[in-house]
């Protein structure tokens, strides 16, 4: 029970990664908020961290909506007194070749991905520096860091969210703040179930660990980051991806 006696955030959380995150830091002791658009989805999470015996809220909402994000932050912190974890996981991928995609395409995931992440840092930031303690983590992707054709505007969002992390981290580690980014690389969730099946053979041969990620690989590292065994790592990228991208 690491996490005992503290709270989280987690954005995204209505399946795949965010459930798993959701799930694994209430079982690692932490009450614990959950964000997302499908409120059926939601339901299913709130039900998976419930089961655990700690406290959960649930919202639906759009992430990238700065009045929402606020309204959220806040009802957290007056129904609970603080707010130790802020998971930033929200994505969603609208693929297509440059001279194709639409500006549309582009803002969408743009908004989901990475305006989220600066709106959920940014209100969560002002609780975490008053308590002098907290521990931001946000969800990039390897293809953030060697991008991929056919995704300028998810790898965009994915390298933003990586830079952005470097900042934060500098600006709020004063305040004992941390702010981390993990870069998952191929795990097995309903996104990545629409790559074609060859597409997913020759990535497949591309990982030496010889098998795709689970959304519990994730959760475990999540789980680490946000807690006290971490206190010394922040401004960090961790990739979780079998070997495939080695830094």
């Amino acid at each position: 029970m690491e996490l005992a006696g503290k709270t989280a955030i987690v954005t995204g959380a209505s399946g795949g990664i965010g459930q798993a995150v959701a799930e694994a830091l209430a079982r690692a002791g932490a009450d614990v908020a959950i964000c997302g658009q499908n409120q059926e989805r939601l339901a299913a999470t709130s039900t998976l961290v419930a089961a655990t015996g700690r406290r959960v809220l649930s919202y639906a909402m759009n992430v990238a909506q700065a009045d929402a994000v606020q309204q959220t932050v806040d009802d957290v912190a007056k129904q609970w007194g603080r707010i130790d974890i802020m998971v930033n996981n929200a994505g969603i991928t609208k693929d297509g070749l440059l001279i194709r995609m639409s500006e549309s395409d582009w803002d969408d995931v743009i908004n989901v991905n990475l305006k989220s992440v600066f709106l959920f840092s940014k209100a969560v930031a002002r609780v975490m520096m008053k308590q002098r303690t907290g521990s931001i983590v946000n969800i990039a992707s390897i293809i953030g860091l060697i991008g991929n054709p056919g995704q300028g505007n998810y790898s965009a969002s994915k390298g933003g969210i990586i830079a952005f992390t470097k900042s934060v981290a500098r600006e709020l580690a004063s305040r004992h703040v941390r702010a981390n980014a993990i870069a998952p690389g191929f795990i097995e969730t309903r996104m990545t179930e629409k790559i074609p099946e060859d597409l997913q053979k020759k990535m497949l041969d591309s990982i030496p660990l010889g098998r795709y990620g689970k959304p519990e690989d994730v959760a475990n590292l999540a789980v680490f980051l946000a807690g006290d065994r971490s206190a010394y790592i922040t401004g960090q990228v961790i990739s979780i991806c079998g070997g495939m991208v080695m830094q």
